[in-house]
């Protein structure tokens, strides 16, 4: 090995998620590293380009997630344009769907400048393109592990890990018990064309040029959402890619396949645009940023010490650490039990974001907001189980609510909302992420 590092904790992954934990706890004084294998923090939020921070709220007015997951959607405004709506402050507006929701599309370069600040300002050790290959074992807790980086291989040492990597990859190769599932095809480009930027200028609104104009999602549903024409214009229709079957992000096939597949539709969708001999040709309307990150919803994720189940939402679960509002359906929101972040099988390693146990809410927890308080709660609970000379399986949930109680974070229903809920579909413009 060529070199040797030692920290009080090590995150594996730098998207939102491995972010927010990050900053956690560094916050709480601890020494910290991060280490992400490109060179973008924000993971498919940023490289993938799904630039849609989804609401904080429960749609009938509360919001229901708070700390850093908030702390962050304002910090993806902070270097480009995007706005919570404004009825959101003032809901005499009367908006309906998203457009009443504490919710923000941004730009993905805003919010990798947004975390870069943060992470600097908390004094983070990062490793960029740094590629973790294996975790080091002592029995079965994870004491650390194996990175490649430009200057050769070295050994990252930690009193506590967090598998980020959205893939639950350092679970996986730690021996814990593992479920995956497999994705359609899909891909999402941000597009820009003179109507764009024409009626960009007529709105004085840089909304026209910061959402994906032509968004194609190619799996149960095809959508493509024109922005340039307004937020609200979605069209639906069934298409399913020809001989292509759904994937696992677990091996180098099926990942090149899924990116490789994914841009020669969107290659084929030009020719048979600028072929067509209408209103636009490569001059007007072409792609200016392509996802550098495979777009896999939902990959492999531990199955954890708790789960959530069909039934759970709006249920109070005792040991819950967090709250999040589902997306795509108002007046729903679930508790997150501590034991969805604790893998089976391993000690010394807490799961956080789209890797952790979810069970029938694995479409709700895999978005921003979730992976951003699952973060957040992965740093307070590493903090704890330092302190405590132990490992976060053997903490009590109880532990910590009382921080988060002291951090002003709810985690049960009943202390953002009273009485029982009107569940309704939301009308979004959410573009299938």
């Amino acid at each position: 090995m060529v070199f040797e590092r030692e920290y009080d904790v090590l995150i594996g992954g730098g998207g939102v998620a491995g972010v927010a934990a990050a900053v956690q706890c560094a916050r709480a004084g601890l020494k910290t590293a991060l280490v992400e294998k490109t060179i973008l923090f924000g993971g498919l939020a940023t490289a993938g380009l799904v630039n849609w921070y989804v609401p904080l709220c429960d749609g009938h007015g509360h919001q229901v997630t708070f700390g850093i997951a908030e702390e962050f959607l304002h910090a993806s405004l902070k270097y480009g344009p995007g706005q919570v709506p404004a009825a959101w402050y003032d809901p005499s507006l009367g908006a309906k769907g998203r457009m009443r929701r504490y919710n923000a599309l941004f730009s993905p370069a805003s919010l990798v400048m947004g975390l870069d600040e943060l992470l600097e300002q908390c004094g983070v050790t990062v490793w960029l393109d740094t590629l973790i290959t294996e975790p080091i074992m002592q029995g079965d807790r994870v004491s650390g592990v194996v990175v490649e980086t430009k200057g050769g291989r070295g050994l990252l040492r930690a009193k506590c890990l967090v598998d980020a990597t959205g893939d639950a990859d350092i679970a996986t190769r730690a021996g814990a018990e593992i479920y995956e599932t497999d994705n359609w095809l899909g891909y999402d480009v941000i597009e820009s064309s003179f109507e764009a930027s024409a009626d960009a200028l007529a709105h004085r609104d840089p909304f026209y040029l910061t959402h994906p104009n032509h968004l194609t999602r190619l799996s149960s549903l095809e959508l493509v959402r024109v922005a340039s024409h307004g937020p609200t214009e979605v069209h639906y229709r069934k298409s399913q890619p020809a001989g292509v079957e759904k994937l696992k992000a677990s091996d180098a096939e099926s990942v090149t396949k899924f990116v490789m597949v994914g841009r020669r539709i969107l290659r084929e969708r030009y020719k048979a645009l600028y072929a067509a001999g209408g209103e636009f040709t490569r001059q007007e309307r072409f792609a200016v940023t392509l996802p550098t990150l495979p777009q896999f919803r939902t990959t492999r994720r531990i199955v954890g010490q708790e789960t959530m189940s069909e039934g759970d939402g709006n249920r109070k679960i005792d040991t819950s650490v967090g709250l999040i509002a589902d997306w795509y359906r108002m007046g729903s929101v679930w508790e997150i039990p501590y034991g969805t972040l604790i893998p089976r099988k391993i000690t010394g390693l807490l799961a956080v974001g789209r890797c952790m146990e979810s069970g029938a809410a694995w479409e709700i927890t895999r978005v921003i907001p979730c992976c951003v308080l699952t973060g957040q709660v992965a740093g307070i609970a590493a903090q704890i189980a330092i302190q405590n000379h132990t490992t976060p399986d053997r903490l009590d949930a109880s532990d910590v609510q009382r921080r988060l109680e002291q951090m002003g974070i709810p985690f049960h229903v009943e202390q953002v909302v009273s009485g029982p809920y009107q569940v309704e579909e939301d009308n979004f413009d959410g573009g299938g992420h």
